[in-house]
């Protein structure tokens, strides 16, 4: 079954390069007594996840802040060195956490997976975003095709 607005988050966790090296991040210390802003891309370094959809949030990540989000989150079904090069290479610095989805185990729980096998690139997220506030879904913005429901933009103006 697939989240919706109103839905509390599932249970899990997610991988986080830390100063020792990867780590662990559970649901409840990301999302308990926070306002979260999390966007979901099909894949880091691919061009639409690379250049509109991080940058969209890095560059917004201000805005999201005055308007009460206290965490911006970056989540894909890649690994935990992926996604901390990515995040390296972007330069998102403390502007977000990249939390790397690595077996696809959190997409699926959210009913979000995405099936692009026949690109050769397997079972992945779909891209979306969301505004969780305590656990709780507020926000939920799935875009079918292409880039335009998840932006920071779209986000900003449901705030």
């Amino acid at each position: 079954m697939t989240i919706k607005v109103g839905d509390t988050m599932p249970t899990g966790s997610f991988g986080i390069m830390t100063k020792d090296g990867p780590g662990s991040m559970s649901t409840q210390d990301l999302f308990s007594k926070k306002k979260v802003a999390i966007f979901s891309v099909p894949g880091a370094f691919t061009p639409t996840c690379s250049m509109e959809h991080l940058p969209g949030f890095k560059n917004k990540a201000s805005s999201l802040k005055e308007k009460g989000i206290d965490t911006i989150v970056c989540m894909a079904v890649n690994d935990v060195f992926v996604m901390d090069a990515w995040g390296k290479d972007r330069g998102v610095g403390d502007e977000m956490l990249m939390l790397a989805d690595g077996n696809g185990e959190y997409a699926k729980a959210l009913g979000l997976e995405l099936d692009v096998s026949k690109f050769g690139l397997g079972m992945r997220g779909q891209r979306f975003s969301m505004v969780i506030n305590d656990g709780v879904v507020e926000q939920l913005n799935v875009d079918p095709e292409g880039f335009k429901l998840s932006s920071a933009e779209c986000m900003l103006n449901q705030l």
